[in-house]
């Protein structure tokens, strides 16, 4: 609870950290303890969710969530507007529970420099504290949505050596290295969902061996 209250409140938690420091600090005496909790809300605005996926992620037990509504707010961050979105997730044990999460408070993990939201009506995988449900993080590989981002970018080095080799079909370091790229989406576990290109892919390669 302590930790989704950091991720999704950050104004409301920077100040209530502050105002411990403050109690503390009248407490003891001393400075010290209003400049330490100052340092942590200021980390804490910035890496609150952060830190809630790290925590779900390890404790947390798994079941899947839908976006069942999604609402562009007049809140911009980056120069992008910040979405709201309300969800139902469902628990290991059947049980609906229905949250929320925004652009700026979602739980993601792993985690990355960039947020990835799944798309409306699409279930993702998600883990959640139980006694506490509604504070979910998600988990973006192990979701449809992320899977399926994960193969488009294992996918750009064999297109890049494929409009190489098409510039100069007759050289034969591009199609080395057009087979090499190939083979090496086709070995990687990450890409086993990926059925049509793996059937285009293997098809490909054949091609390129055989001239």
């Amino acid at each position: 609870m302590l930790f989704y209250f950091f991720a999704h409140h950050g104004a409301w938690s920077f100040l209530v950290l502050i105002f411990v420091g403050i109690v503390l600090s009248i407490w003891q005496k001393t400075i010290t303890y209003v400049i330490l909790v100052f340092v942590l809300a200021i980390f804490n605005v910035f890496t609150g969710q952060f830190v809630n996926a790290i925590f779900l992620n390890q404790f947390g037990i798994r079941g899947s969530a839908i976006i069942t509504l999604s609402k562009e707010t007049s809140s911009t961050l980056n120069d992008q507007y910040i979405w709201d979105y309300d969800v139902v997730m469902k628990t290991a044990d059947g049980k609906d529970v229905v949250t929320k999460f925004s652009t700026t408070t979602a739980s993601l993990y792993p985690v990355r420099n960039s947020i990835l939201i799944p798309p409306d009506g699409e279930r993702f995988v998600v883990k959640y504290i139980p006694g506490f449900e509604k504070n979910i993080v998600i988990m973006t590989d192990e979701s449809s949505y992320g899977k399926k981002r994960i193969t488009h970018e294992n996918l750009e080095p064999v297109q890049k050596a494929r409009n190489q080799f098409e510039s100069s079909p007759s050289n034969e370091s591009f199609r080395k290295a057009y087979a090499d790229e190939i083979r090496t989406f086709l070995e990687n576990p990450e890409n086993a969902t990926d059925t049509i290109n793996l059937i285009q892919l293997k098809t490909i390669l054949s091609q390129l061996q055989n001239k």
